[in-house]
Formats: structure tokens, sequence, C-alpha cells
């Protein structure tokens, strides 16, 4: 499968040897977020530590309840094997969304790398991602920034991982398809009908 196929994310001063150096600060933890779709349970690690600005976009939604009524629209499966691939949802890229757009954080300054599980944010052009995020069931490295690449080669902002409910991604993936629904480079791609999203909220 090729990344086109997816277009269309020291030490503190001694001050007296009575004092005892204060405890270094502990880091805050990736939140976490719990997704309740039509198909089971999904819960999310968001890695705010090393990809913020994605994390920060998608808990905006979440926060604010744009994802409740949502759907996962779209299965896309990896040739010859329709166990892996990747499910897409969000609000399909609505042009009268009013959160804006963010800055893209590829793979190669975040770190991250899409693997089984992974959930990272689906865009067109680098800087237009908003709502729709994917969750790859399978490695999916083709989606990784390769600076050696011709063309697009910035891949997707990875920005979190399935801790829990691997098996309603798997479910939705297998889900019927529509042969005719989708623009024309996605058509056999969109579920039919999509799996809802029924609420995501913190944990």
């Amino acid at each position: 499968m090729r990344r086109r196929d997816v277009l269309i994310g020291g030490a503190g001063l001694a001050v007296g040897p009575a004092l005892a150096q204060a405890p270094a600060a502990t880091p805050p933890a990736n939140p976490k977020v719990a997704m309740e779709t039509g198909q089971g349970s999904i819960t999310l690690e968001l890695y705010a530590d090393k990809a913020p600005i994605t994390t920060a976009n998608f808990l905006k939604y979440v926060d604010a309840k744009r994802y409740d009524g949502a759907t996962i629209y779209r299965a896309l499966h990896t040739p010859g094997d329709p166990t892996t691939g990747l499910i897409q949802g969000g609000a399909r890229f609505d042009p009268a969304h009013p959160i804006a757009p963010i800055a893209h954080e590829p793979t190669t300054l975040t770190g991250l790398a899409h693997k089984d599980g992974t959930i990272s944010l689906a865009r067109r052009a680098p800087g237009t991602a908003t709502s729709d995020f994917f969750i790859c069931v399978g490695d999916a490295p083709y989606l990784d920034a390769d600076p050696k690449a011709p063309g697009d080669n910035l891949g997707f902002a990875a920005f979190g991982r399935v801790i829990d409910g691997m098996d309603v991604a798997r479910k939705i993936l297998g889900l019927p398809i529509s042969p005719t629904a989708g623009a024309p480079d996605m058509v056999g791609q969109m579920l039919d009908p999509p799996a809802p999203i029924v609420s995501m909220r913190r944990m």
C-alpha cells in the first residue's frame, strides 16, 4: 500500500550542605480517552509529550463533544490482506467546522511510528488536518514521514495508540463496504453503513 492511497498528523545549585535538593517534577501522565462505538469500546492513550499540537487538537474535539454522533466511515484494507489496514473517522473534513486546521507534526519530529494500534490525524496537504483521525490495524510504516521519498513525503501525524479495544477496531475494519460510495479514489473503502461513534470522553 502506498502513502498516496491514504491521502484524500541538570543538576541544581548547591545552596548549603544541610539543604536537600528538591525532587524533580514528575511529568504529567499522557491523557487517555474512552471512545464508545456501536461495535464496542476503544481506549486511547495520547502522546501529549511527543505530539503536543496534534494531541491538543484532538482533545479540543473530545472536550467539546464534537465526536459524539460522528462516525467511523472508512475501512482501507492492505492489498492482499483484508485483516490489516486502517479505519478512519471524524467529521469528514466538514468545511463548516469552526475549529481551525493545525500545523503538521511529522513522525521525523515526534519520533513516533505508525504501528499496530497507532492513532494518527488524517489530512490532505500538510497543515489541513482538523477532526478526522485513523487507527492502524497492523504496522503501516508507509504512513511515516520519509525525507528520501519524492513528492509529499511528510507522512501523517501519529499522536497516540489503542491500549484496549483493538478487537473492536478489527471488527470495524471487517464491516461491509459499499461498492460504489465515496470519491473516485475512495470507492471500495466506505463503510456501509458507517460505524457510529456514540461518544468520546477523557478518562
